[in-house]
């Protein structure tokens, strides 16, 4: 559990490097999230991030690049504690999601073989109850997903809603994610996410916007990434004449 005990703390991982979730599973974080979108993150990489993750006691999330099938079921196979997918912009589209990442009463192929499974060493039944414990973490992003955003929260098997402050700006014509029109748009998507009685996150970058989002109810953060983390370590131990 995180210091507070009240929400969820993780930070995007965008360096190709299982060493870095190694690191990052002796701090106090509760999950990463793998950025396969934005990241040079192939299935072999993401492959051994996620192992790195299950030697910790690290949650690991993927973002995945798109929506595609085959993507859902080999990211799930490797044994990732969930999805987090960009650009759901319906409920149908979610559905369509979570039909890809489920077995009761979805499409998802099964096989007993992959690390989600125990390579082999869990029966069927077993098997099928731990691969539909998979999160589906929907990221709203756009100006059709905000009207969209409580029909998307109540959607069976999506746990959750997160923010995508960046594209959510760009989607309403704005160059600023802390514009008080995409704040407030925030704080519309993060209530719909709370009404629905699902999770309701949203990327920061620091424990200031943190706390401002965690007193309207958000409780679970990606904060920062670590190129960033490193970069603003290093930068604060640099002399400068």
């Amino acid at each position: 559990m995180n210091m507070s005990n009240s929400f969820k703390l993780g930070t995007f991982v965008k360096t190709a490097s299982p060493h870095v979730i190694e690191v990052l599973g002796t701090t106090r974080l509760d999950f990463v999230c793998i950025d396969a979108e934005h990241a040079p993150m192939d299935r072999a990489v993401l492959d051994i991030m996620v192992m790195a993750a299950r030697t910790t006691r690290l949650q690991a999330f993927v973002r995945i690049p798109e929506i595609n099938p085959a993507v859902v079921l080999s990211t799930l196979d490797i044994g990732a504690t969930g999805l987090l997918v960009p650009h759901v912009d319906s409920a149908d589209q979610a559905a369509e999601v979570v039909a890809m990442a489920r077995y009761k009463g979805g499409l998802r192929g099964f096989s007993s073989s992959p690390r989600f499974a125990g390579y082999g060493s869990l029966g069927m039944k077993e098997a099928l109850r731990a691969g539909d414990e998979a999160q589906i973490i929907c990221q709203i992003e756009s100006e059709e997903a905000l009207k969209s955003a409580a029909a998307i929260a109540a959607v069976p098997g999506v746990a959750g809603l997160f923010v995508g402050r960046a594209d959510l700006a760009l989607s309403m014509g704005l160059d600023n994610p802390r514009d008080e029109r995409v704040t407030q748009a925030t704080l519309d998507i993060l209530r719909a996410a709370r009404q629905a009685g699902k999770i309701a996150g949203v990327h920061v970058g620091n424990n200031a916007e943190r706390d401002q989002f965690a007193a309207e109810g958000a409780d679970w953060f990606i904060v920062s990434s670590d190129q960033t983390l490193l970069r603003q370590a290093a930068q604060g131990i640099a002399h400068v004449d």
